[in-house]
C-alpha cells in the first residue's frame, strides 16, 4: 500500500504535500507502542449523542480519573510510550482520542464529527497531531468520518463502519487515497455506533467481534475475510469487550469479560482487565481512550519501509 499524493486533501494555512512527496519522514520508530491519551479533567456527561449517555446518570469524576490513570499505568507498564493531549473545558469527549483521526504511516486523516457537540474537537486534534510532525488531511467531500472509531486495519484491509457516525462514500474515498482495500460494514445496533465498539483486530487475520452489531452481509464478510474471528456474547459486548487495546500480545479490556479473556488466552494472548465503568457511561472504554500513533498491531503497513 502506498499513499496517493495526488489525491490528498491538504489542510492548514500553508499548502504542503504528504510525506512521500515532500521527502519528510517521521523519526524511526521502535517496538515501543506509541499511544495518545487525553486526561479526563473535563470529562462528564454533558449531552446525549448515543444510547449509553444520559445526563441523569452522571459520572463519578474522581473514579473516572482513577480508572483513566490505571489504564495509563497498565499501558506504560507494558512498555508503551503515552503522549498526552491537553484537555479542553467544554469538550468532555476529547478524552476519547481514538476518534481524533485515522493514522496511516506519517499521515493523520482528521475526523469530521457528525454531532455538533464534538465538532469543536477537530481543530485541537489537528493542531496536536501536526505539532508531532504528522501530515494532516481531512475526509473528502464534506463526508462524516470519526477516525479510528470507524476505521480499523486488519492486515492490508481497512474495515470501515458506517451509518451511525461515518459515511460509506467517504470511507471508500479514503481507502482509494491510501490505495487500500476498504470493506464497508453497516452498523445496525445504535448501542454499537462505532466499529471499535464491536470489532477489534488483534493481529493480521485475527479479530474479536460482536455479531449482533452487524447485518447479515457484515457478519458473512467478516467470517470470510478474517480467518480467525472470535465472537463475543451480548453480555460481554455490553461490557465493551470488543473495545480493547492491543499492545503486542497483550489485550486490555474493561472488567467483566471473563469468557473473552479465556478465548484470547487460548490463542496465546495475555488478557488484562481494568475497570472503566465511568467511561462506559458515555459509550466508550479502553480502545476509545487511546489512539495508536504508530499504527494498530494488526495493520500490515506497519512493516512497510
Amino acid at each position: 500500500m502506498r499513499f496517493r499524493e495526488a489525491d490528498a486533501v491538504l489542510t492548514m494555512d500553508t499548502p504542503h504535500s504528504f510525506a512521500r512527496a515532500s521527502g519528510f519522514h517521521r523519526p524511526q520508530t521502535t517496538d515501543m507502542a506509541d499511544i495518545l491519551m487525553c486526561p479526563p479533567d473535563y470529562y462528564g456527561i454533558e449531552y446525549e449523542i448515543n444510547p449509553w449517555m444520559s445526563t441523569e446518570r452522571q459520572t463519578d469524576h474522581n473514579l473516572a480519573v482513577e480508572q483513566w490513570n490505571d489504564l495509563r499505568g497498565i499501558l506504560e507498564g507494558l512498555g508503551a510510550r503515552v503522549s498526552l493531549m491537553e484537555p479542553v473545558a467544554g469538550l468532555p469527549d476529547l478524552v476519547f482520542t481514538a476518534n481524533a483521526a485515522m493514522i496511516y504511516q506519517s499521515a493523520a486523516i482528521i475526523s469530521r464529527f457528525r454531532h455538533p457537540q464534538r465538532q469543536g474537537e477537530e481543530q485541537h486534534d489537528a493542531t496536536w497531531l501536526a505539532s508531532r510532525d504528522f501530515e494532516i488531511s481531512y475526509p473528502p467531500d464534506d463526508q462524516n468520518f470519526e477516525g479510528a472509531g470507524d476505521a480499523l486495519f486488519c492486515g492490508d484491509t481497512l474495515f470501515a463502519g458506517y451509518r451511525m457516525r461515518s459515511d460509506a462514500t467517504g470511507l471508500q474515498k479514503i481507502g482509494a487515497r491510501i490505495d487500500c482495500r476498504v470493506i464497508p460494514l453497516e452498523l445496525v445496533d445504535p448501542y454499537y455506533y462505532h466499529l471499535d465498539t464491536c470489532f477489534c483486530p488483534l493481529a493480521r487475520g485475527v479479530a474479536i467481534y460482536y455479531p449482533g452489531a452487524f447485518d447479515q452481509y457484515g457478519q458473512r464478510v467478516l467470517q470470510e475475510l478474517v480467518p480467525k474471528l472470535i465472537p463475543v456474547e451480548l453480555d460481554e459486548a455490553r461490557e465493551f469487550s470488543c473495545n480493547a487495546v492491543v499492545v503486542g500480545r497483550q489485550v486490555i479490556t474493561n472488567s467483566g469479560c471473563p469468557k473473552l479473556h479465556r478465548q484470547v488466552q487460548a490463542l496465546g494472548y495475555d488478557a488484562i482487565e481494568t475497570p472503566l465503568s465511568e467511561f462506559v457511561k458515555a459509550g466508550g472504554s479502553a480502545k476509545c481512550l487511546t489512539l495508536r500513533l504508530d499504527g494498530e498491531e494488526a495493520a500490515a503497513w506497519r512493516d512497510e519501509d
